[in-house]
């Protein structure tokens, strides 16, 4: 297995999941072309876990507007996705992915293997399938959704971006 590492070739994965309340499959390899923001949370049914997804669903329309999707993934079944879904989270405007045999958390460094679950990992992947960002927290400290738009934006400008560099303001130029 190769090592995940920023500026190279992101693991492709095939996992089934579900987008509405349809189960459906999803390859990272379908997203050639768009950004992707492939976000991995612990388990279904918990405390800081539907904050997050609903926080990502409140800003998909920015997300899109920068030729991105989101996708969100854990180690629980699609079946168990549906449920919450149903009972908590809502209409989510991105699928939720089941990454039952953990192989995917594994490939991507983030498998609590005592456990069986994931840590918080968010990764960006460009058009051509290479992850240009990695961020992993703790299990009981939720993602900020602006800090990966605001990533988003300055990975999207191919330039040098400094210290809270913003949308609209100058970059240092090209590296």
């Amino acid at each position: 297995m190769a090592t995940l590492q920023v500026g190279k070739a992101a693991p492709d994965f095939t996992l089934e999941g579900v987008s509405g309340k349809e189960f459906l499959e999803v390859s990272l390899s379908q997203y050639r072309g768009k950004w992707v923001v492939l976000f991995f949370y612990p388990l279904d049914f918990t405390f800081v876990c539907p904050t997050e997804i609903i926080g990502f669903n409140e800003q998909y329309d920015r997300f899109q507007k920068l030729n991105a999707e989101v996708l969100g993934a854990s180690v629980d079944s699609k079946f168990s996705h549906l449920a919450w879904i149903s009972q908590e989270l809502g209409d989510l405007h991105f699928p939720l992915l089941s990454d039952i045999t953990k192989d995917v958390a594994r490939n991507y460094g983030i498998l609590i293997v005592e456990q069986g679950i994931s840590l918080r990992g968010l990764y960006i992947i460009d058009p051509q399938g290479v992850l240009r960002y990695e961020l992993v927290h703790d299990l009981n400290v939720g993602r900020s959704v602006d800090e990966t738009l605001r990533v988003l934006e300055a990975l999207q400008t191919g330039e040098l971006c400094p210290l809270n560099w913003r949308q609209g303001v100058q970059t240092l130029g090209k590296g």
